[in-house]
């Protein structure tokens, strides 16, 4: 097997492409998810790169691009290959390389999975990868984070109509706060009202997100479960043929 530097100690990273950011966060989230699957083959994490659930932004990468990818980091100590079976499987080295605990990866590995986000959401998000007591104990270690040197999450300023502030990573970089406006939360508020027929619907803005959140819970399981088959039946030689209805 080939195994990692010795990271024991955080060190400081070169800023992270789209793709190196992506293999990253689909690894760790795979170790908590489909555990049976981890390490991963190259086949399950590109798939896992081009999972249309839970990805901000929604990738369509190669094999070759992700295998190029995950040399430039091995080079970093980020990703290192076990040789222990017939397939090459990949594991993740995040947490020595930046010496940060369980639970900052797991907030880390949702912002890198889904983008800018609030507390709230990332309590949310990250409850299979670990399960934060609260919204304050989120912020805790985002807030330790933060105050790194140099920081690897940034608080976006609160801009006119949100409800609370939302955080994003710095692996990729410093971020370009213009990019990130309310007008999502915004239009979302204001296509719940009109769905729901206003406030005679009974329903507030933060029940429709929590309902978001479990519909996106009960598809990320859809999709571990499907790569775990896919796995299972690539062993046993069974093909799996993608079903197409009739009309």
């Amino acid at each position: 097997m080939n195994t990692p530097a010795d990271a024991s100690s955080p060190r400081t990273l070169r800023a992270l492409t789209p793709l190196e950011a992506r293999i990253v966060g689909v690894l760790i989230e795979k170790q908590h998810t489909v555990p049976d699957t981890y390490p991963l083959s190259l086949n399950a994490l590109t798939s896992g790169c081009n999972q249309k659930t839970a990805r901000t932004p929604v990738m369509n990468v190669s094999e070759a691009e992700v295998l190029s990818a995950i040399e430039d980091l091995k080079l970093l100590s980020l990703v290192f290959e076990g040789s222990s079976s017939r397939v090459p499987r990949f594991e993740h080295n995040l947490n020595r390389v930046l010496g940060v605990p369980a639970q900052a990866v797991a907030l880390l590995t949702v912002l890198l999975l889904r983008g800018a986000q609030t507390a709230a959401e990332l309590r949310l998000n990250s409850a299979r990868l670990h399960g934060f007591a609260d919204v304050s104990s989120v912020e805790a270690f985002l807030s330790e984070l933060a105050e790194r040197e140099p920081p690897l999450v940034v608080k976006l300023p609160r801009a006119p109509g949100e409800r609370e502030s939302r955080w994003m990573h710095l692996l990729c970089g410093e971020v370009n706060v213009s990019a990130y406006s309310p007008a999502g939360t915004q239009a979302g508020e204001r296509a719940m009202g009109g769905a729901m027929g206003g406030e005679s619907a009974g329903v507030s803005f933060d029940e429709y997100e929590a309902l978001k959140a479990e519909q996106q819970r009960l598809a990320d399981e859809v999709a571990d479960l499907r790569m775990l088959v896919e796995r299972m039946a690539g062993e046993l030689g069974v093909s799996i043929e993608k079903r197409v209805s009739e009309e």
